[in-house]
Order: structure tokens, then C-alpha cells, then sequence
């Protein structure tokens, strides 16, 4: 008798780590930059693709309509991450975003399912198996010739390696994993995540008024949660364009708010003459380094998440390896 179709409220997420390594107890894979989502195909001709905050992605993108048609049997449930690949295969989340506004032109890349982890095959919930176990019942379920779905190739024991091709390619960075790990709905040591630069999200607790021929906003107002309390690491300017500029504004305006969300506000030259809004919106943000007292340096826009909760939203700080 077949296990009952696992429902997945909260995918395994990687912790970060300060530097790459080797080890034969485990594989390595490419951080894929896009929209992680875990896609259920409950039946031949269905699938459902849910993000981080439990929202369906199958209207976002009509170019994975038929996807189910890639794997072999039903039902299945899997975890993957949405991407945009470029002409050499890199993935960027900022493609993702501009292809929004661009309407899918094929300029903006290639969307595809990048897939790595099975838990669920059509008989047995297999988030207690280990990842090996896992990762080849994948690859025995996924067609060779899939054309809306793409397997997440990995190597065994030699992280340094990986991790130097992908800062030579200019990818977002690596995934270390326990070959002998089972499947945890939550933030795990059992996955690493090492970065080839610092990035990732902040929520938007206000913006600054335009200078000279900028319209919309000068710059956005960025924090993170810490003890309990949103705290203010700097602003955010560069990365915009005219679009961008103004989808942003669109989704600020409705949150305006009289209150700062901010504890401590941020210095006075800012709060002064800052528009605040309530803490909701998330966007993710590249930047050269953090200072001494918590503020970013060189931070450049990349895009708003809406896939990912403002309250998920904490200072990323690295573990030792």
C-alpha cells in the first residue's frame, strides 16, 4: 500500500558557511539563483508549484505548462528551484525579475525547473531515506529528454573545486550536502550554502526622496530582524531602473505609514526626512561587505521577493568551517 502524498510546509533550507571544503561525506552542487518551489504532481497532466511562503507559481510561469510530462509516473513530489538560464548556463535572479517586466522575452532566458530532491515516489515518502537514495530515485524518474525540467548535476567530495568554477563563472555560489542526510523542513547543517559574494534579503521599512532627475525614490531603507526587533542596516540606490523605479513605488505606497519600523531609527540625517512603510516587502540585495555597527557597504538592488516572509528575514552570518 502506497504512503499517503506528503505535504511540504516548509522546504530544507542550507546554513552558510564562511568557506568551501572537501569531504567525501558529501556532494556538492551549484546554488541555482531563482525561486525555490516545491511541485507536486498529483496525477498525470497536474502539478502544483508552491513557493517558501505557500503560494502557487503556476500562473508566474506558463512557460513550465506540461512540466508533469518530464517525469515518468505520478504522483511525485519534488523540490527544485525556478530559474532563468542564460546562453551558458548561469542562473540570475535579477533575469527573473526583469523577465516579469518584460513580458518572457526569450532575451531574458531560458526558464526552467531545476530540480534536485525527490521526496516522494508515487509509493513511498521518502524524506527519511538518505540523499543518495534520494537524488538517484530522481534521476531514474526524470525522462533524459525533458525539456521544462533540468536535473541539478552534482560531485562527490571535492567542494574546492566546485567552488572555484563557480566564482570563474560568476555563479551566486555552492551547496554542500550529507549524502547520508534525510529530508528536514527546516534551516539544516546537514546542507551549507557557501557564497562566491554576499548577498541576500531585507525588508523595506521606508524610502528617501528622489534627487535631480530621479523620480520615484532616492533609495530604499533596509533592516533585518534582530531579538525580536527590525533592525536598520542602510539604504539601498543603485540597481534601478526607470521600471523598476516605479513597480517598487507601486507596492511602497499602499504601506505608507506614519510609525517607524525601525528599532533604534535609523540616524537622524535619514529618519528626518524618511517616508516610512509597514515592514512587509522583501527584496534581496548583492553588497561589497558589512560594516562594524551593522550597515551595508556597496549594496546594489536586485529585486523584490515576493516569494519569501518579511518575518523570515535575519542578518545571514556566516558559521566557521
Amino acid at each position: 500500500m502506497a504512503d499517503r502524498v506528503p505535504i511540504i510546509k516548509q522546504p530544507m533550507l542550507p546554513t552558510l558557511v564562511d568557506a568551501p571544503f572537501d569531504g567525501d561525506a558529501w556532494l556538492f552542487e551549484v546554488k541555482w539563483d531563482g525561486i525555490r518551489a516545491i511541485c507536486t504532481i498529483a496525477r498525470k497532466g497536474s502539478y502544483e508549484l508552491i513557493s517558501r511562503n505557500q503560494l502557487s507559481l503556476n500562473a508566474k510561469f506558463p512557460e513550465l505548462q506540461g512540466l508533469e510530462s518530464d517525469f515518468r509516473a505520478a504522483p511525485l513530489v519534488i523540490d527544485g528551484e525556478i530559474v532563468s538560464i542564460d546562453a551558458r548556463g548561469r542562473s540570475s535572479f535579477q533575469r527573473l525579475q526583469r523577465r516579469f517586466k518584460s513580458g518572457g522575452s526569450r532575451a531574458q532566458g531560458h526558464i526552467v525547473y531545476a530540480v534536485f530532491d525527490l521526496l516522494y515516489d508515487g509509493k513511498r515518502d521518502l524524506r527519511s531515506a538518505p540523499l543518495n537514495e534520494r537524488k538517484a530515485a530522481l534521476a531514474r524518474v526524470l525522462k533524459p529528454n525533458a525539456t521544462h525540467v533540468m536535473l541539478s548535476k552534482d560531485v562527490v567530495g571535492s567542494g574546492k573545486r566546485l567552488f572555484k568554477e563557480a566564482q570563474r563563472r560568476a555563479l551566486e555560489g555552492i551547496v554542500a550536502k550529507r549524502r547520508d542526510s534525510t529530508y528536514q523542513e527546516r534551516r539544516s547543517r546537514d546542507w551549507l550554502k557557501i557564497k562566491t559574494h554576499l548577498e541576500q534579503e531585507f525588508v523595506i521599512g521606508g524610502w528617501t526622496d528622489p534627487r535631480g532627475a530621479r523620480k520615484q525614490f532616492g533609495a530604499l531603507l533596509l533592516g533585518v530582524h534582530e531579538r525580536g526587533k527590525l533592525a536598520f542596516c542602510g539604504a539601498v540606490g543603485t540597481g534601478f531602473d526607470g521600471d523598476t523605479l516605479a513597480q517598487v513605488m507601486g507596492k511602497l505606497r499602499p504601506l505608507s505609514s506614519k510609525a517607524c519600523p525601525f528599532d533604534p531609527a535609523p540616524p537622524p540625517p535619514i529618519a528626518r526626512t524618511a517616508h516610512w512603510v509597514k515592514p512587509r516587502l522583501v527584496c534581496e540585495v548583492k553588497f561589497g561587505e558589512w560594516t562594524a555597527d551593522g550597515i551595508l557597504r556597496q549594496p546594489v538592488f536586485l529585486g523584490l521577493r515576493t516569494d519569501k516572509d518579511a518575518k523570515d528575514v535575519v542578518h545571514e552570518r556566516p558559521l566557521e568551517r
